[in-house]
């Protein structure tokens, strides 16, 4: 351990990199590679207490900081020009408790880590796909994956958060949030998104017993495109809720349009779920297999290598299928792609019985429960010269889009969104104005798009 002491008060404690150090390029460096910052110092949190101790002595000196974990904040929310970052990615032990079927993870834990930990067990937890997307931010914004339509999101399965709020002037303290005690603040951490109110260090998670899935994968020319989005659009949120489905829909340059899911069933029966499909327009290439669940989180997150480095990508959410002239929508724009690495990506939500529209919008901080599919638009690229074609794309795309969906998913924050809160959080928005007024009322946890301190917003 190493700590930075001033003069007088608190010191930093844990592994300090500052400007100089040898590690400090890889440590600055963000997953979305759009954004290049400097921070003036970055701590690597081992312990709740360095965790603390860097609250502190932001607070005292007047620093601003960022919370960060697994790096994945699209616009680059977790990261700071000349501040400090205050990272947990080293705070990542995972103990399970198979006999009350609960896992205690450190925030600081990658997806691909917990789904390993919990695999030795025999357990799952419902997450996303993304192998180093950190537990921290995943679980705060919802969480949404290939368990969601069994399981619910990875909020739904979250029992207690221990995490550090600022206290008085220029303080920081651990509280405890469960079900008996600040369960305010629990409600929150379910879907209110992330560096909101403190900096989590420890989820207490149910988890479920897991052994062999089957997965399938569909694919399909780009000629197929107004037969099969709405054909999957349809069929995705009337089957079992023991399937959770994708479609991406890729830049015409590419041509393709891939859809892919996981059952918790046999081989057999999943071919017989997925007939319609295979019954849509002409597919060139088919595969249905039954794997360890371990082998499955592998499959889907092969879609999450290789990609280039920067990006924009915004969400929405859609409650009905797209009429014709939303898949036209679709079509026109990856006609006219800025490239080959633009594409529109769905997920199965809700319908059929689905754990996720089972819980009222207000149960949890996450709003968009009687949403049956996500969207992403995404568009990628290597060189700053194309960086504001892409944003403009994605821009317009979304706008586009906009009379067929609505709403947007935090964990895909798009900072062009006008009415961002209304956008994340819907129905939800005052309460959690509440809560962010209850346990940071001096607005210590902030950046660009952060839960205001403010009155009532008016809707």
């Amino acid at each position: 351990m190493t700590q930075k002491r001033n003069t007088a008060g608190t010191p930093l404690t844990g592994r300090i990199v500052v400007p100089g150090n040898p590690s400090y390029n890889a440590a600055r460096m963000e997953y979305n590679r759009r954004f290049s910052k400097f921070p003036r110092i970055i701590v690597f949190c081992q312990r709740t207490q360095d965790v603390i101790n860097a609250v502190k002595w932001a607070r005292e000196r007047g620093v601003r900081f960022r919370v960060r974990s697994g790096r994945h904040s699209y616009e680059g929310f977790s990261s700071v020009n000349g501040g400090l970052i205050i990272d947990v990615s080293e705070m990542n032990s995972v103990k399970v408790d198979r006999k009350n079927m609960v896992a205690h993870i450190q925030t600081g834990n990658p997806l691909a880590r917990v789904y390993r930990k919990l695999w030795n067990k025999r357990l799952a937890l419902p997450g996303g796909t993304a192998p180093d997307v950190g537990i921290a931010g995943l679980t705060l914004g919802g969480g949404i994956g290939l368990l969601s339509r069994k399981y619910g999101l990875t909020c739904d399965n979250l029992k207690q958060v221990k995490m550090v709020v600022a206290s008085g002037r220029r303080g920081a303290k651990p509280i405890i949030a469960n079900e008996k005690k600040h369960s305010d603040l629990l409600w929150a951490s379910r879907g209110g998104g992330g560096g909101n109110f403190g900096i989590a260090t420890e989820y207490t998670f149910r988890v479920r017993p897991i052994q062999n899935v089957s997965i399938y994968s569909i694919t399909w020319k780009w000629r197929d495109l107004e037969k099969v989005f709405p054909a999957w659009q349809r069929w995705a949120p009337a089957v079992t809720n023991r399937l959770t489905s994708t479609i991406e829909v890729a830049a015409k340059q590419v041509g393709t349009i891939v859809s892919t899911g996981q059952l918790l069933g046999s081989g057999e029966e999943l071919r017989r779920f997925i007939q319609p499909l295979l019954q849509t327009g002409n597919p060139v290439k088919v595969m249905v297999r039954t794997v360890p669940f371990i082998e499955a989180t592998q499959f889907f997150a092969q879609g999450d290598l290789n990609l280039e480095p920067k990006f924009k990508i915004t969400g929405a959410f859609g409650f009905k299928p797209l009429p014709r002239e939303g898949v036209r929508v679709i079509r026109d724009f990856l006609s006219h792609a800025p490239n080959q690495h633009s594409t529109v990506w769905c997920q199965s939500l809700g319908g059929a019985g689905s754990a996720v529209s089972r819980i009222s919008p207000t149960a949890t901080a996450y709003p968009h429960r009687k949403a049956e599919t996500v969207y992403e638009l995404s568009a990628r690229w290597r060189n700053d010269g194309e960086q504001q074609r892409n944003i403009q794309w994605v821009t317009r795309f979304r706008k586009a889009l906009r009379p067929f969906v609505k709403g947007d998913y935090v964990n895909f924050p798009d900072l062009q969104i006008k009415n961002w809160p209304k956008a994340y959080y819907g129905v939800n928005v005052n309460r959690l104005k509440r809560v962010k007024r209850k346990y940071d009322p001096h607005n210590v946890f902030r950046f660009a798009q952060s839960i205001p301190v403010g009155k009532k917003s008016r809707q």
